[in-house]
């Protein structure tokens, strides 16, 4: 799963990259970087030390650090555009942290305008894309086909969602429709994560100027949301893993900020996790939600999918509980399913294949 983290100017999402990603940024290079993301799962955790295998492996997210957005600078605008294209979904940074010696971008002094221009920003750019696209329909010197007949149908709907500035996820779209668009990479239908970060001020307190326009917008356009310090997340990523708890402890949360927005991540994108493990290794591995056990046999290794013949299925909590495999099985709480089984989030997995 690819993420493309975008921003304005000084809103500090290479920072937020470099903490996901461990990567430092050299903020004046002019290709921005991509990078890979640890999933954060104390599950993983609880069975490594369950079956102590040779390796851990968690799940990982990719992310796409891009240029600054500067909606007066056109260059920039079409660069971060292209650069988001793949995407999978869009997480936007806005700046609500207070630093004289940083200075807010013109007319976005606060995150509610952030947020409103960045907006803005993805419907101009979806709303110029759909647009030309429809005037080549319109003007083709030939008959359209029925394929182009229906396009052009479906973008004028799209082009009156656009004008009335409502994101396109919004839209009820089937699969076909999907399809037929699917090669104009629309900003406005990828999914949408807001993180805004604040200074440890406002963290502790809960509070940052606009929240409540910034909460409104949020949930009008059904974004998911987050509240990161990022200054205060570079250190705790820098303590002991015993100095970092008692620090969260004494801030009242029992996550850091960067292991809440994997969650936030996953939830947004309809995705779950379930695991495989053993003496080898203990594996998370990331599954669209309502996938069945081939389709989770198929992310494992194609010759599993291929080669299906059942899953055998334990559900994390009832092997934490009862402490074994072995308990579970005694128990009958281990299932053998079959190809078009849902595998849920937490399932332990083993497939049964022959190649």
């Amino acid at each position: 799963m690819k993420i493309g983290i975008i921003g304005l100017p000084q809103s500090g999402k290479t920072t937020i990259f470099s903490l996901l990603t461990g990567i430092e940024v050299d903020p004046y290079a002019p290709i921005h970087q991509k990078g890979v993301a640890k999933v954060h799962d104390k599950r993983v955790d609880v069975l490594s030390k369950m079956y102590n295998p040779k390796k851990t492996t968690y799940a990982t997210l990719e992310f796409y650090d891009t240029p600054s957005l500067d909606p007066s600078d056109k260059k920039s605008r079409t660069q971060v555009f292209n650069m988001v294209q793949n995407a999978d979904a869009l997480l936007l940074v806005l700046r609500a942290f207070e630093n004289e010696s940083v200075v807010f971008p013109e007319n976005a002094e606060n995150a509610f305008k952030q947020l409103r221009s960045a907006l803005d920003e993805f419907i101009f750019r979806d709303l110029e894309v759909v647009s030309n696209r429809i005037d080549r329909l319109e003007n083709a010197k030939r008959k359209l086909d029925n394929r182009e007949e229906m396009e052009l149908k479906l973008l004028r709907g799209l082009r009156e969602v656009l004008e009335n500035e409502e994101f396109l996820s919004k839209y009820d779209l089937t699969e076909d429709q999907k399809k037929l668009i699917s090669s104009y990479s629309l900003v406005t239908l990828k999914p949408l994560i807001v993180a805004v970060n604040l200074d440890e001020k406002q963290f502790t307190n809960k509070s940052y100027p606009e929240k409540e326009k910034v909460l409104s917008q949020v949930k009008a356009y059904n974004f998911a949301y987050i509240e990161l310090c990022g200054l205060m997340e570079k250190e705790i990523q820098e303590l002991a893993e015993e100095e970092r708890e008692e620090f969260l402890k004494d801030l009242g949360v029992e996550e850091s900020g960067i292991e809440r927005l994997s969650r936030v991540v996953y939830n947004q994108l309809g995705l779950i996790s379930f695991f495989t493990v053993g003496p080898d290794e203990v594996r998370a591995w990331t599954l669209k939600k309502g996938s069945t056990a081939v389709e989770a046999a198929g992310v494992i290794h194609s010759d599993l999918a291929r080669g299906f013949i059942k899953a055998e299925v334990i559900k994390y909590e009832d092997l934490i509980n009862l402490g074994s495999e072995k308990e579970v099985k005694e128990k009958g709480l281990m299932k053998l399913v079959g190809k078009d089984h849902i595998i849920e989030d937490g399932d332990i997995i083993t497939i049964r294949f022959n190649v």
